[in-house]
């Protein structure tokens, strides 16, 4: 070998040697920069432990500044006090479930007034000038909210926003009033401040004021005139209108085109509406193809607005023969959903204003055709039957009066939860939840109630609170339920800061068996949240808290805003109506707040929590310690299309030899074990004074329920 190949190749092992010296060192040095990174996330774990811990000092000055700024606190476990404070006349109670939080600042749950499905508010369309017309659409669409609307709920809205005029000085919205109108500035400058400390000037072609229009809720800031102002307003109710009639057309609209096509006519209305609920709305300009003649496809197309033109192309030809015209509400392409691909003709858009095509491809139409097959035999009507059977005959005689009050587990707006035994049985131990009527009634919660009482009296399932037996007297409504003296998941979950995958997984698991006996009978839940999900005696996790509970109709939506704001679905903020999916969503966020001890969308202020939700999942940074699996998991739960969301949890690779039928029987082990040394050991919730409130008085609120 020659002395210059020689020299060559040692200089290569130099080269080498040093290369890899510089990689080791890089190694080492990000080995060192990932560990720093581990104990700074250990460092703002334990100081947001520490912070929640100190709140429990300075709980008076920040009760009502946390979270949503309601007017009252509601119960705070074992249920909302009946809709967890439904919005109505000028008062909001909303769920006050932090409070046992050994000093957590109140995640409280909201719910706006139910709108009117069956006589819905008449909308009133106000004539305004082409220029009133276009200042109020860009304000729409440069506000962060409003501009996630659709087109056509944007025009409404424009039609029906109406004049109001202030003269300088004057006050249009007041900081702690309540509000329901949104407006938007034509004409003048207003300012904007907080505890009369000034924040900022607006002028014309803002919108403010948009929190009341999705539900019932103190203004957290005042706004004057500083000049004469023209505004337009609309009212909340005339909003969710809106939102409401315009979401039941377009349904209606789908479902009926839906029918016209031969390989849907025979599947049910509630199938029929999921499906028009995953079409894709999808444009094309004149003279785009839409389908080309010989090409593999896997989408099928109906016409919603503008024609199209079929052509097929002959192989002694060159010109492609015209077969017909397609209008709005024909339909193409429906054999690719059956497997046959290969197109046989051509589609043109030919409508010169472009058209518009409602859209679905053959993976979520099978997914989707899939899912509503599975029927879900394990819970029998006949379970409810035999549980209400068994628990009338055992507290049919029970009274009021043999009850022994021992401790509160909750106190609230609406009343408290007392721990109780019965005075002849001491070896057990039962929660109270009394409400009061009066309350009730001024925030116009009966349905609620009742819905409550009706769904937790028959739930048969081991993962849902049991409620016994109910009671009343002059002044109050009681509710007597199985106690879960393992305390609240929220807080083990503050003092640990987050759980590991796996158990993580067991508390998913108890939900997801839940929210399976609840879905498989229409029932949505609308609130979970670590708040909600209380430890039995084993460590095994029960949902509580059925305010917000509604049994749907078959393939029905709900429209009421309701929810704790981290955890609502963009459907609910949009007023697109909502119905199971929603649950999913929420159990998704659910996934990664206990996996990371924070939800995944959570804003200065319900407002900015809302914007954030609305931008999606895919916009949120995901922590090193979620894994791929769990990662892939909440991103098919937090879809933002409803219908797309995967609802068979337990088959996702996340919970692969997850016991799921030692879970059901509880033979599995819990990851946590709570300590209780007796049926009256509330040592893992907070100490509260006992009832100071007086005896029971007439009752003046008109409401004679039987309960």
């Amino acid at each position: 070998m020659s002395t210059s190949v020689m020299n060559r190749l040692r200089d290569l092992e130099r080269e080498l040697a040093l290369r890899t010296s510089e990689s080791r060192k890089k190694d080492d040095y990000i080995a060192r920069l990932e560990h720093r990174l581990d104990e700074r996330d250990a460092s703002v774990r334990h100081l947001r432990n520490e912070i929640d811990k100190f709140r429990q000092v300075v709980r008076p000055l920040t009760h009502h500044i946390m979270a949503i700024q309601m007017s009252a606190d509601d119960l705070v476990v074992y249920g909302g006090g009946g809709g967890g404070g439904c919005c109505n006349g000028g008062d909001h109670h909303g769920h006050a479930a932090g409070s046992l939080f050994k000093g957590r600042p109140t995640r409280q749950a909201i719910s706006a007034e139910p709108l009117r499905t069956t006589d819905p508010l008449p909308i009133v369309k106000v004539p305004k000038s082409s220029k009133s017309r276009e200042l109020i659409k860009g304000a729409v669409l440069d506000n962060d909210f409003m501009k996630n609307l659709e087109s056509t709920q944007i025009r409404e809205i424009v039609d029906c926003m109406y004049p109001v005029e202030y003269a300088s000085d004057s006050i249009i919205i007041k900081e702690g009033d309540v509000g329901s109108i949104v407006y938007v500035m034509e004409e003048g400058r207003v300012e904007v401040s907080r505890e009369n400390k000034y924040l900022s000037t607006m002028t014309s072609g803002k919108v403010f004021g948009e929190l009341a229009i999705l539900y019932n809720c103190k203004r957290t800031a005042t706004i004057k005139a500083a000049t004469d102002c023209k505004l337009w307003a609309i009212e909340r109710q005339c909003f969710q209108t809106i939102m409401m009639r315009t979401g039941l057309i377009r349904q209606t609209e789908y479902t009926d085109f839906l029918k016209s096509v031969p390989i849907f006519k025979d599947l049910p209305e509630e199938t029929l509406i999921k499906i028009s609920d995953v079409l894709e709305e999808t444009f094309y300009n004149a003279g785009d193809y839409i389908i080309r003649q010989g090409a593999r496809g896997d989408t099928f197309f109906i016409i919603n607005k503008g024609k199209v033109k079929v052509t097929i192309k002959q192989s002694n030809n060159a010109e492609d023969k015209y077969i017909r015209t397609l209008q709005k509400g024909d339909f193409f392409g429906e054999k690719a959903l059956q497997g046959d691909d290969l197109r046989t003709a051509n589609i043109i858009a030919c409508d010169p204003d472009g058209v518009s095509c409602l859209v679905i491809d053959r993976e979520t139409f099978n997914q989707l055709i899939a899912g509503l097959d599975e029927i879900r035999t394990r819970y029998k009507d006949d379970d409810v039957l035999g549980r209400m059977s068994s628990t009338n005959k055992e507290f049919q005689n029970l009274k009021l009066s043999d009850l022994q009050v021992l401790a509160t587990l909750g106190v609230g707006g609406f009343g408290r939860v007392e721990l109780v035994q019965v005075n002849s049985d001491t070896s057990r131990s039962f929660a109270l939840k009394q409400m009061k009527k009066s309350q009730i009634v001024e925030t116009r919660q009966q349905q609620h109630i009742m819905s409550e009482k009706e769904i937790m009296g028959e739930a048969n399932c081991e993962f849902i609170v049991k409620l016994f037996k109910t009671f009343k007297d002059q002044k109050y409504l009681y509710m007597l339920m199985e106690s879960c003296l393992g305390g609240e998941l929220w807080t083990i979950l503050r003092d640990k800061g987050h759980f590991d995958d796996s158990t993580t997984r067991f508390y998913t698991g108890c939900v997801v068996e839940a929210f399976d006996y609840l879905h498989s009978r229409n029932i949505i839940y609308r609130d979970l949240k670590p708040e909600n999900l209380l430890l039995d005696i084993t460590g095994y996790v029960k949902l509580v808290d059925f305010g917000f509970a509604k049994k749907l109709h078959n393939g029905r939506k709900t429209w009421t805003f309701c929810g704790t704001p981290e955890y609502v679905a963009p459907e609910v903020i949009l007023n697109r109506g909502h119905d199971i999916s929603a649950d999913y969503w929420s159990l998704g966020v659910l996934m990664f707040e206990l996996l990371t001890g924070t939800p995944p969308f959570t804003g200065a202020d319900p407002m900015k929590t809302y914007n954030i939700i609305l931008k999606g999942i895919d916009a949120i940074e995901f922590p090193r310690n979620i894994t791929r699996n769990a990662r892939v998991l909440i991103k098919k739960l937090c879809r933002d299309n409803p219908a797309e969301r995967l609802t068979e949890v337990q088959k996702h690779k996340w919970f692969d030899g997850f016991n799921w039928e030692g879970l059901r029987n509880r033979t599995l082990t819990p990851p946590i074990l709570p300590k209780v040394r007796s049926a009256i050991d509330t040592s893992n919730f907070d100490n509260y004074p006992p009832d100071a409130d007086s005896p029971p008085p007439d009752d003046n609120s008109g409401w004679d329920v039987n309960f």
